[in-house]
């Protein structure tokens, strides 16, 4: 099959593009033609080394340059010969729809960040992919038909983006505490803080490593600096390969307001972490309801402070944790991802394609 994937860019601190990307990368592995149409980025080279066509079209809502746009997708489409096109923002999606509905072309999207109010629009798709079950379920109550959404959980495990890379360990000081993300509100970043801090001045032990970037990351380093854990807090910063951080881990933690289905829960499972993360959105989805990582409500420090302090009371709770973090692990594989997208891209082109 031939595959246009649309991205507006190909920059590394959007988990939606490392989604993409990987997608992408798998669906040439099992034997498929893939261009990556995107304004370009951190991962072309990656994409390059894959044997996915990495086409450069600007993708800026700006109303000169989307009129370009529009104009050089069209003849993309139709000189390529895509046989199904795949958007994975709303920009993509708009300037999509009327060429593919033009050329006859199916179009699927994807929603990775259905809390954004423009997230509705994705609905243009002839299949609405959510990344996990109770994405989907807020897309339906947007008014999207249930006939045109499918439910496709993120994963990682065997993803191109980590193949080659260092895993060694990192050298953490224990019981070291991680958490891997965007700094920015929606992560709960305070709430670790402040749950970090009280477990901090019960037992006087623990290390907690932030790595990652973000607007509020100067924010988040002046709220910690006042705290009487601040010794034990260590900003990494963004990293290229985070991987070695986790599974230099005793505990990886995730303390969401929202988070659709996020890519790092696949990550830390695969490296083994004892995984403590918030009851909200896919993130259940990705812990098998519990069952691979302890689950805690959200907004709530005192109850994530409880959870920490008995997991660095309790070695062997930590390993027993570890150990079920493994649980159904081969499901989050990105193989599994693209056979059953590519199962979604068939369905949607009709007789022909579904019948081979």
């Amino acid at each position: 099959m031939r595959i246009v994937q649309l991205l507006n860019h190909t920059r590394r601190l959007n988990g939606h593009v490392h989604a993409a990307v990987d997608l992408a990368c798998a669906q040439v592995k099992l034997g498929h033609q893939v261009a990556m149409v995107s304004g370009g980025g951190d991962f072309d080279a990656l994409l390059a080394d894959n044997n996915v066509e990495n086409i450069r079209i600007g993708l800026e809502r700006r109303p000169k340059q989307l009129l370009q746009a529009t104009l050089s997708l069209y003849r993309l489409m139709r000189d390529w010969r895509a046989e199904v096109v795949h958007a994975h923002m709303m920009t993509s999606a708009v300037l999509a729809w009327p060429i593919c509905k033009l050329l006859g072309i199916p179009l699927i999207t994807t929603v990775h960040n259905e809390f954004q109010s423009s997230a509705v629009l994705m609905g243009l798709g002839a299949r609405v992919i959510a990344v996990s079950a109770a994405v989907g379920k807020s897309m339906r109550r947007r008014g999207i038909p249930q006939s045109r959404i499918r439910v496709v959980l993120n994963g990682t495990i065997g993803a191109a983006r980590f193949e080659q890379k260092d895993r060694t360990p990192a050298s953490l000081q224990s019981p070291a505490i991680v958490f891997v993300g965007g700094l920015h509100p929606r992560k709960g970043l305070s709430d670790l803080f402040s749950a970090f801090d009280m477990v901090y001045a019960a037992l006087g032990a623990g290390r907690l490593y932030i790595v990652g970037d973000g607007p509020h990351r100067e924010q988040y380093a002046v709220q910690v600096s006042s705290m009487a854990c601040a010794s034990a807090v260590t900003f990494l910063g963004p990293q290229d390969n985070p991987f070695p951080f986790l599974s230099g881990a005793d505990i990886f933690v995730l303390p969401s307001h929202a988070d659709p289905a996020p890519l790092v829960l696949s990550e830390a499972r695969e490296a083994g972490c004892a995984i403590v993360a918030t009851d909200v959105d896919g993130i259940p989805e990705l812990l098998e309801q519990g069952q691979a990582g302890v689950l805690v409500p959200v907004g709530n420090p005192q109850r994530l402070a409880e959870v920490l302090r008995c997991l660095l009371q309790d070695r062997q709770a930590v390993l027993e944790w570890k150990k079920k973090s493994q649980f159904n692990l081969e499901f989050l594989t990105i193989e599994r991802v693209a056979r059953q997208t590519l199962a979604i891209y068939e369905e949607a082109s009709g007789p022909t394609h579904a019948h081979a």
